[in-house]
């Protein structure tokens, strides 16, 4: 009888997701979800994180084709983060920046159509943490346009910036980072449409703004292409 009742305290406690000793798995805060193990590629240069966030210090920079092995996942807020090994290290990427082995990577949105895009969104209500035309929030008006023109991009800021490439000679659909705004360090990002123009949700509502405004060249970081 004991070791059908311990059978029986086992199996409930795997079909509720909880396993002996991983107190964030019993804990009913957790943001754990169901695990996608295997081998990934980094489909750019991925920062690895100590925590699942981007609060949370760089352990490491995979370079992009780096392989790493995910053993597990946690949500936070809308976006998926890995836990992974890579190099000898344990720590944490976004999702959306890993490949997994032998699936087929989208091909990348035309800069034309992403322009095209970017400008017939303007006018939409800026929005903190707004990723739809209800409202935009600066990453998640670019995390819009290039899901609409065919590629698919990180949420924040810092993902859509470190899967970017840094470009000195800007084309129309590439992005432009700034920072300094409302934190330290990279903090907002638009799309540059030509003309030393970019159009970005930011103030009250998305709009084409000039690179000479004052107060954004004196912001200004940098151009990068996916």
């Amino acid at each position: 009888m004991k070791k059908v009742a311990l059978s029986l305290i086992v199996a409930g406690s795997l079909a509720f997701g909880f396993t002996t000793g991983d107190a964030e798995a019993s804990s009913p805060a957790s943001q754990s979800v169901s695990v996608n193990n295997g081998t990934y590629t980094t489909a750019y240069n991925v920062n690895i994180r100590s925590g699942a966030g981007t609060n949370n210090k760089v352990v490491l920079l995979a370079k992009k084709g780096t392989k790493v092995s995910v053993v597990g996942q946690k949500k936070v807020g809308k976006e998926v983060w890995y836990n992974v090994k890579v190099n000898g290290k344990t720590g944490w990427a976004l999702s959306s920046l890993l490949t997994k082995n032998g699936a087929t990577t989208k091909v990348a949105a035309s800069n034309p159509t992403v322009v095209q895009k970017a400008k017939s969104l303007t006018g939409i209500p800026y929005k903190f943490g707004g990723t739809t035309t209800k409202g935009f929030d600066c990453s998640g008006f670019v995390q819009y346009v290039y899901k609409q023109s065919g590629k698919s991009v990180a949420r924040d800021t810092l993902g859509q910036f470190a899967q970017s490439k840094k470009v000195s000679d800007p084309k129309p659909g590439d992005l432009v980072f700034f920072q300094n705004t409302y934190r330290k360090g990279i903090s907002h990002v638009g799309i540059y449409v030509g003309n030393n123009k970019f159009v970005h949700a930011g103030g009250k509502q998305s709009q084409v703004v000039s690179l000479s405004n004052s107060y954004w060249k004196s912001k200004f970081h940098s151009f990068k292409r996916l």
